[in-house]
């Protein structure tokens, strides 16, 4: 589904943040991306997103060479792609129904399966008693739910999560992290950036078999599987 071939990504100000990285990622996984701040993280996360280009090397997704997509294409290819923040990146001027229902407006979906899409988005993370209500009212745990029922409402076959935890407490960010664990069960690709490396070594009774691919200066130091 995703693979990399030799990657490196060099800014103009001359920083170097992949080094000739390669690997590849099945469908279905759940893969871990780990490594210290500056690692090359958030960067390989841009470069499957098309938020970044590679300066060398090719990166492949669903056997697409994204160095050919065109800027004017790039929306297009997006749409494949749930993407969860770490800053949530929700309208608070809207409800967390209208939030999460946004991806469908903009493929111009039809109204009645737009609204059966929101219902099962938001009952899958377990906010569908909360669909009227704004983010402003909502804790820190739910706004980050509700970006994943937004990841998660147009059912693309893979979701980036870029450090999805990093503004919570451990409790609420392992409640989080279970959340992308059932995800996976439902036939999708899930890579979450995360530096905390508690959430994939505790022992949660070996459930869900994942993967850990870690970076160290740009580089890929180990690439494993474990479960939790």
């Amino acid at each position: 589904m995703i693979r990399f071939s030799s990657v490196t990504k060099q800014f103009p100000n001359g920083n170097v943040a992949l080094r000739g990285v390669s690997f590849a990622i099945e469908p279905k996984q759940l893969v871990f991306l780990t490594g210290h701040s500056g690692a090359g993280k958030t960067t390989l996360i841009k470069l499957i997103t098309l938020g970044e280009r590679a300066s060398r090397g090719h990166v492949f997704v669903n056997e697409r060479n994204l160095s050919q997509i065109r800027g004017n294409q790039i929306p297009y290819y997006r749409r494949t792609i749930g993407v969860v923040h770490q800053d949530h990146k929700l309208l608070f001027s809207r409800t967390v129904r209208d939030n999460v229902a946004l991806p469908l407006v903009v493929q111009q979906m039809e109204r009645g399966k737009i609204q059966r899409r929101v219902s099962a988005a938001l009952e899958q993370v377990g906010l569908a008693q909360k669909d009227g209500m704004y983010p402003i009212s909502l804790s820190g745990g739910e706004q980050q739910r509700v970006g994943i029922a937004r990841a998660i409402v147009s059912r693309p076959p893979l979701i980036v999560a870029d450090e999805p935890t990093g503004n919570l407490d451990h409790e609420l960010g392992q409640s989080i992290m279970d959340y992308f664990k059932r995800i996976v069960q439902h036939d999708t690709t899930v890579i979450i950036a995360t530096h905390d490396r508690s959430f994939f070594e505790m022992d949660h009774g070996g459930r869900y078999k994942f993967r850990v691919i870690e970076l160290s200066e740009g580089v890929l130091v180990s690439d494993g599987y474990g479960r939790g």
